[in-house]
């Protein structure tokens, strides 16, 4: 599903948790590029199933990185905000959130 070299998926991916992060305030916003993205995903082969293991690495970096800042509430939210979009993504992809089970 990716390309050898990771340095361009990286930077998309950085700036994709950007645009999310900064659109929380204003999920509305954010929504039709989750959209869009979602059905792209879909063109490059992701199902379903690779969500939650998405987020499960994500996750897992997340505390990673940010180390002793990674405290129960920030873990909810990232788990919460994460789910959520992940959801509407699925949701928006394959028509039903039932898709990802």
């Amino acid at each position: 599903m990716f390309p050898v070299d990771m340095t361009e998926q990286r930077k998309k991916l950085m700036a994709t948790l950007a645009v999310v992060v900064n659109g929380l305030p204003n999920l509305d916003s954010v929504l039709p590029a989750a959209s869009a993205l979602a059905r792209r995903h879909v063109a490059y082969g992701a199902k379903p199933a690779h969500y939650p293991v998405v987020g499960g690495a994500l996750l897992w970096t997340l505390e990673k990185e940010l180390g002793e800042a990674w405290t129960p509430d920030v873990a909810a939210a990232w788990t919460a905000a994460y789910g959520m979009l992940s959801g509407y993504m699925i949701s928006e992809a394959y028509g039903s959130i039932q898709a990802a089970e």
